[in-house]
């Protein structure tokens, strides 16, 4: 996994979680990644909960794997010396507002007489144009113009998933095109410049529901299917508090749910019409009978597509988690913990690789580092 992108040099200009998400990926897969950032440093260094050493444990987690460097890009060494960083990177990944790049100096123009082949990537909320591109906003309302928000939730009102969506979808996204452009350039040997916003990522899982309510059935809140309004499509509350998820769409795991509860009768049940308000009070009131740990002993085993809701705790315990190996518990400064959760994929029979901590760099030291991977 390190080493599909061995090579490859990255500037992260971007703050706070997607953009950050993005060039992390990169960095797992290999890519030099350098964060460049003003001088009193990216914003969240300083959200979460804060180490002894003042850094926020959250920023640590999602910049680590990088080189971090202090650049005053409204000073002119400052510019300069990005300006030799921007000659030497492959990709440029940044999600300032639209604008921004320009008033400093560096419109597209001068990125193109810089580095001709350059992949630029802006990631922003709104898109580079448009009535709102220079709004702010942050995930909840990138969900809700994106359509990702009104159909999710109870039937009183929509709920806003954790963790946030839309920034992780985005970084996913950007991720995609850029991985995509560097092909084309291979190819062809030309740059890119991607516009990628957050709520057109959102927007983009649309299709579905939209053409369903142009035709007269959009979704309602536990209402359908997938979002609340079919038994066997659920989440359940057990006599202890604990929760269990049900997804038995196809009908032999309804039936072997069914069978296993001792409940045959409701095995036809399953087409009737959404909500299925009769038979998931039915089923409610099953599970409500006796706490989590009686489904999980009777159900884990049954091929129905069951799965406990798990605690943080439970999740870095689970069996099938740590054979994976994605996950590493470490202690940090001080001796709080940290959750390093690395890329989610193995290659060549291999689980991801342990990120190196953050560290910071000088300009020089970027630039000595980058050359000499271009010459080897």
């Amino acid at each position: 996994m390190s080493n599909l992108l061995e090579g490859l040099r990255v500037i992260d200009l971007s703050q706070w979680l997607p953009g950050p998400a993005a060039g992390q990926m990169l960095a797992d897969l290999g890519a030099s990644v350098v964060k460049v950032e003003p001088p009193a440093g990216d914003p969240m260094r300083r959200l979460g909960p804060q180490d002894p050493d003042g850094v926020s444990a959250w920023y640590k987690l999602v910049n680590a794997g990088k080189t971090v460097l202090r650049l005053d890009l409204k000073s002119e060494e400052g510019k300069d010396r990005f300006a030799e960083l921007l000659a030497a990177a492959d990709v440029l990944l940044e999600s300032y507002r639209p604008g921004t790049l320009n008033k400093l100096g560096f419109g597209a123009e001068r990125r193109q007489a810089l580095r001709p082949d350059l992949i630029h990537c802006a990631l922003s909320g709104f898109g580079q144009t448009g009535p709102l591109a220079k709004r702010g906003g942050h995930d909840i309302n990138y969900l809700a113009l994106g359509g990702g928000l009104i159909a999710s939730g109870t039937a009183e009102r929509p709920v806003a998933a954790f963790p946030p969506v839309a920034d992780h979808a985005s970084a996913l996204q950007a991720v995609s095109a850029i991985l995509a452009a560097l092909f084309r350039r291979t190819r062809s040997g030309q740059g890119a410049s991607l516009d990628i916003s957050l709520t057109e990522t959102v927007l983009a899982w649309q299709a579905i529901p939209m053409t369903s309510a142009l035709r007269g059935e959009a979704p309602q809140r536990e209402g359908d299917v997938l979002n609340g309004g079919a038994a066997f499509y659920r989440i359940y509350r057990c006599a202890d508090g604990g929760f269990v998820s049900l997804g038995a769409i196809e009908p032999k795991f309804w039936a072997n749910f069914c069978s296993a509860v001792g409940r045959e009768s409701w095995i036809v049940r399953q087409g009737e019409a959404p909500p299925q308000n009769g038979l998931i009070e039915e089923v409610s009131t099953l599970f409500a009978s006796r706490p989590r740990s009686h489904w999980e002993t009777l159900l884990n085993e049954v091929d129905c597509c069951f799965q406990a809701l798990l605690t943080p705790e439970e999740v870095l315990a689970h069996p099938q988690v740590q054979a994976r190996g994605q996950v590493n518990v470490s202690g940090a400064e001080g001796g709080a913990p940290l959750v390093e959760i690395g890329f989610g994929g193995w290659v060549n029979g291999q689980p991801p690789a342990r990120r190196t901590p953050l560290q910071e760099a000088a300009p020089a030291e970027v630039l000595a580092q980058w050359w000499r991977v271009e010459l080897q």
